[in-house]
């Protein structure tokens, strides 16, 4: 049985580029006083957010490697973890205009040449609840739409610093993300302390467009993503969907549904992954993660495909496929069986995450508040 490529997916994550220059270079360094927030991310370590090849990822031909089982968690955290990024990098270089009270400006924008409409407002409400302040930053030639043109939209409060914001890419910049024109992500991130942890971060990424299945069959349409901090640890579930993803068989459409926790002092990590289906209605942790956990899913497909194959084959071929899966600063190490007591502490607390129910991520939608 020869070891299963994975294509890389990278098609999600371009919009993150486009955003590499959102910042003013001549942002002025003493600006202190303005009553935009100071941070809207929760950086993920490295461990878990990228993909790389682990030191004990298996090479041989009969064994699907540690390294292809994880590789796309690591991509699928990033991109929301760039999600956060990006909007931190938005209010970066909207700092340049020294926003310290609402007021309402017209501009024209770096990335695209085209005229944009800034507006702040006190005191707004969004989903029963009233914030300290809102932005709106819309393309003024747009503003007709349906959309109303909008590309940013922030509520927050200063202190706590806490609040939502919704991005489309496509009315931030059309010359580079013309092909992300329904794509919209939001950020919820808090620092008030409600659950415990010093920050956390929700995201939510809508309307992303499929590529031909051919090229990226693991092409991503939605994805909704928690990552939450306390101290050195750092928490992170959610779900990211795959319409056209296929394995051994010819079933498509599956949820990527994971859990992972990273202790960043100690440079490792723990990871559960499970593939349910991505219309299954379901919440529970049991099903999500251990029904269809990656080894169940495989191994149920290859007997479905191959009903005359030997056990040990199937079982030397997803050795690695074991769960949990363990990190260090070098990426995957093994799974199943801990590689020591390190791991003890994150390996607990993935127990008490779960992800979110399939066919809600995939049905997801976001929207701006339009009035």
């Amino acid at each position: 049985m020869k070891t299963m490529k994975f294509f890389p997916v990278i098609g999600a994550f371009v919009f993150a580029l486009a955003f590499s220059s959102c910042q003013k270079e001549a942002i002025n360094p003493n600006v202190s006083d303005d009553i935009l927030p100071a941070r809207f991310s929760v950086k993920v370590p490295a461990s878990i957010s990228e993909s790389s090849e682990g030191k004990k990822a298996y090479s041989a031909q009969d064994t699907l490697r540690g390294s292809d089982i994880y590789q796309h968690l690591g991509t699928f955290i990033a991109v929301g973890d760039g999600a956060g990024e990006i909007v931190e990098g938005i209010i970066r270089g909207i700092r340049y205009y020294h926003i310290n009270k609402p007021l309402s400006m017209t501009y024209e924008s770096d990335e695209d040449g085209r005229a944009k409409n800034l507006v702040v407002f006190k005191e707004a409400s969004f989903e029963d609840r009233v914030w300290d302040f809102q932005m709106n930053i819309s393309d003024a030639e747009s503003e007709g739409n349906d959309d109303g043109g909008l590309g940013l939209q922030i509520f927050w409060n200063t202190y706590p610093i806490e609040g939502i914001a919704i991005l489309k890419p496509y009315n931030v910049n059309r010359n580079e993300i013309e092909f992300l024109d329904n794509a919209v992500f939001r950020i919820d991130y808090s620092e008030a302390g409600e659950n415990g942890y010093d920050a956390e971060m929700l995201v939510s990424i809508a309307g992303l467009p499929l590529l031909n299945p051919l090229v990226d069959p693991f092409c991503m349409s939605t994805l909704k993503m928690k990552a939450a901090k306390k101290g050195d640890l750092i928490d992170v579930y959610g779900n990211s969907n795959h319409p056209n993803a296929r394995f051994f068989s010819s079933q498509s459409g599956f949820n990527w549904a994971f859990v992972a926790s990273a202790d960043e002092k100690a440079d490792v990590a723990v990871a559960e992954v499970g593939l349910p289906p991505s219309d299954l209605n379901q919440t529970s942790r049991e099903i999500l993660l251990k029904d269809f956990s990656i080894k169940n899913v495989f191994t149920d497909q290859i007997y479905a495909v191959w009903p005359w194959i030997s056990q040990n084959l199937v079982n030397g071929y997803l050795y690695n496929a074991g769960a949990p899966g363990y990190f260090n600063k070098y990426g995957f190490v093994q799974g199943g069986t801990s590689p020591g007591t390190s791991y003890d502490g994150v390996e607990a607390r993935i127990n008490n995450l779960s992800p979110f129910n399939p066919s809600e991520i995939s049905n997801l939608e976001i929207n701006f508040k339009l009035n």
